[in-house]
């Protein structure tokens, strides 16, 4: 069994040597045959120069380098695309991850059966006030919505079958959400293991409070497109059938009104009905329209390129931009 081990990075360089060490360490002791795969999102350090050091006497690492920051989805997508291995594991390379807690989930991946395995970092090092409580409230919502039972969805320690990544599309900020798109592709053995998390010990965290906030929005956008992303017209058809009754209701009962009961009544558009009909009717065919246009987007939807390359280190590939 070979292990691919995934590393999106950016501005890195203090830590990539000693987690190199750690990684290698821990593959030899339990005789895993491996490659490592570091993706450099745009470091404007020197993180590219010390994996170049590291591929040069190792040819297990390898290295994939953007032109620019793209984001770690785009990041762990190319990771995914050049891995080759049976078992897939994904890590931080800010050294918060442990390393040694990868032979029990492959172990789980590998006797046990499970799809994938996430990693739950029960006891955190981070701030209570900006990065626990937070966390807490967007991984319950996650659960909620999405019916993944995971206490950690954003743990980046996590081990795949090599068939779950090959089968998922990690596009925009979507990295949080691994195991619900695996969920959504049909991978529904999903475990998870109790972590250990290491404070930070170089830099500082890439990420700021407004992860949460978009995290969120990712959370809607995600449950969205799992339900309607296919049919959009059935989330659309139904409120614009919705809205469409509701204005031949009020227009109905207006009519009836006015040529039967209260002919010479207030006039119709003096009455607030007539414009909770008209208002009605006017979003009913704007939901429908909507509808009509989201299903001519999903059927003619064009694959566009999502991240470039510039360097690559010990990989086959000769394309230089991969598209989703």
């Amino acid at each position: 069994m070979k292990l691919s081990i995934v590393i999106p990075l950016l501005n890195e360089e203090e830590s990539l040597e000693e987690l190199y060490h750690w990684i290698a360490s821990v593959m030899q002791s339990n005789d895993f045959v491996y490659e490592l795969i570091f993706i450099d999102d745009g470091s404007t350090d020197n993180s590219w120069k010390v994996i170049e050091s590291l591929a040069s006497g190792d040819t297990s690492v390898k290295g994939i380098r953007f032109l620019k920051n793209f984001g770690k989805s785009q990041a762990l997508h190319a990771g995914f695309k050049a891995a080759g291995g049976d078992v897939v594991i994904t890590m931080d390379a800010d050294l918060q991850d442990n390393p040694e807690e990868i032979p029990a989930m492959v172990n789980r991946i590998r006797e046990d059966g499970y799809d994938m395995v996430s990693g739950w970092k029960k006891k955190r090092y981070d701030s209570v006030l900006m990065k626990n409580l937070p966390s807490k409230l967007f991984n319950w919502a996650a659960r909620k919505t999405s019916g993944v039972r995971l206490h950690d969805f954003n743990c980046g320690l996590k081990a795949f079958r090599k068939e779950v990544i090959k089968n998922i599309e990690v596009s925009g900020e979507m990295h949080r959400y691994i195991p619900v798109l695996a969920k959504n592709a049909g991978f529904s053995k999903i475990g998870e293991q109790i972590v250990q998390h290491q404070a930070r010990k170089y830099g500082k965290t890439k990420f700021g409070a407004e992860r949460f906030i978009n995290g969120f929005l990712d959370l809607i956008t995600i449950w969205f497109v799992s339900k309607f992303g296919k049919r959009p017209m059935h989330l659309f058809g139904a409120l614009g059938v919705l809205m469409f009754i509701i204005g031949s209701a009020f227009t109905l009962y207006l009519g009836i009104d006015k040529l039967f009961l209260n002919p010479f009544g207030r006039l119709l558009t003096e009455r607030p009905q007539f414009f909770v009909a008209l208002t009605s009717m006017i979003i009913g065919t704007q939901f429908f329209l909507a509808g009509f246009l989201g299903e001519i987007l999903v059927r003619s939807r064009k694959q566009e390129g999502r991240y470039s390359i510039s360097g690559e280190i010990n990989l086959h590939k000769t394309e230089k931009e991969y598209s989703s």
